[in-house]
């Protein structure tokens, strides 16, 4: 049984991400399972720290960009939307080029709260970080329009 309120058209949950760090980083969600969100992030200079390799930091990008959708697709954004309340990350592989893979599931799913675990890999399937999220759902009118 799908976890989704929300239409899955892969171009329609992009097109949330014109014009932000999503899009400048070039994250990308690939697909979409009936419990899961996936997405891309190219390692490249745009996401390399000093030694020349991904930054952590663009990790974390990556595991709250699909957290957060995922999030929103379970939800009637005309009533309530989600936003991050707390996330961790632990790096566990250096990558310095390619592809990475990030592949969202949800842990829980509450009335006020939710979790996802987000596990990035490299494009040989090796485990880069492993991160959580915990979501809030708040009343839409909490949040506005950008």
């Amino acid at each position: 049984m799908s976890l989704w309120k929300q239409p899955t058209d892969l171009a329609r949950i992009n097109a949330w991400s014109t014009n932000t760090m999503m899009e400048t980083l070039g994250i990308r969600i690939t697909a979409i399972g009936d419990d899961w969100l996936q997405g891309t992030m190219p390692v490249d200079h745009r996401t390399h720290q000093p030694y020349g390799l991904l930054h952590g930091g663009a990790s974390v990008v990556l595991a709250e960009t699909l957290g957060s959708s995922a999030a929103m697709l379970t939800l009637d954004p005309e009533k309530e939307l989600a936003v991050g309340l707390d996330i961790n990350a632990n790096h566990i592989r250096g990558v310095r080029s390619g592809t990475v893979t990030g592949t969202a599931k949800a842990m829980h799913i509450g009335r006020t709260t939710q979790v996802w675990e987000i596990r990035i890999e490299s494009e040989e399937g090796a485990l880069v970080c492993i991160s959580r999220i915990t979501m809030a759902v708040v009343p839409a009118r909490v949040v506005g329009p950008r």
